[in-house]
């Protein structure tokens, strides 16, 4: 296993909680989030451009769409912002205590969106299919806190985390089906809680770890080999991105800190930490 500390600030910023960073390939920039604050965040590493956009409701992800504009996991659904800037609906579903959280495009370009209770509390959250036409399926009913999800290069394999199970779990994945669960990867007491993930092209699977201060590779067989440690305990999720998708982003928070680090809240990139795979656009 090897270790390091290679990392570089992105964004210095002091997101409340940072989240669910996605290459947008088409406009050659990365996407994420700070679902407390209730902002979309632009990052173009060419320019070093940036923009920030309120929504009005905590948004749990945010991803590219085949059409141009971008999908919206907000905390009442599914909205859809148009390349104008027009937003609608395309499923809404309020439920009182209850948000969105990280969510994942399909190789088949369904937006996989994930749901938890403000309070966690356990099986108060859901993993839902959602097709370009707006048509759900809840495919998990019984989660807490709903967040990576990942397929393997060949699209056979889809992993999963719910948090306080302290799992990246494995499922067989065809034609947006998923069955046979099993544990690909447990983390330790102490090190922290698995949040969001990422699968690159060797099939390696990235972890975030929350109050781990890490990002964690392990093998397609489920062995650490790598660890990315950083200056802030709060590490949120992580994506390859840049135009040969060589460079690993990382989001991170500063939620519930008493004294947060300086960096807390930042994006992060690792350049050259490895490659990643394409990300299809949402087909809404």
């Amino acid at each position: 296993m090897s270790a390091g500390t290679a990392y570089e600030v992105a964004v210095r910023a002091e997101a409340e909680l940072g989240e669910g960073p996605t290459w947008d390939a088409a406009a050659g920039r990365l996407l994420w989030i700070d679902i407390l604050g209730s902002r979309v965040h632009t990052y173009d590493p060419a320019t070093g451009r940036r923009s920030v956009r309120r929504t009005e409701q905590h948004v749990g992800a945010v991803k590219p769409r085949a059409g141009g504009g971008l999908a919206l996991n907000l905390r009442d659904g599914v909205g859809l912002l148009d390349p104008d800037g027009t937003f609608r609906w395309l499923h809404r579903e309020p439920v009182p205590g209850r948000r969105a959280n990280d969510a994942a495009v399909a190789p088949d370009g369904a937006l996989w969106a994930g749901t938890m209770r403000y309070d966690e509390a356990p099986g108060g959250g859901t993993l839902s299919r959602v097709t370009g036409d707006g048509t759900v399926e809840v495919v998990l009913d019984d989660v807490a806190v709903s967040n990576g999800t990942g397929w393997s290069p060949d699209g056979r394999l889809m992993y999963y985390i719910d948090s306080p199970t302290r799992r990246v779990d494995v499922f067989d994945y065809a034609e947006g089906r998923i069955s046979g669960r099993r544990p690909f990867a447990e983390i330790e007491e102490g090190a922290g809680f698995p949040d969001g993930l990422t699968v690159d092209a060797e099939g390696c699977v990235w972890v975030a770890l929350w109050q781990g201060s890490a990002v964690r590779r392990y093998t397609p067989g489920g062995e650490l080999d790598r660890v990315i440690e950083l200056p802030v305990p709060l590490v949120t999720a992580c994506a390859f991105g840049g135009p040969d998708l060589t460079d690993l982003y990382i989001t991170t928070a500063r939620t519930g800190l008493a004294s947060p680090p300086a960096l807390a809240g930042s994006l992060f990139v690792v350049p050259g930490a490895g490659k990643g795979l394409p990300q299809p656009p949402f087909a809404g």
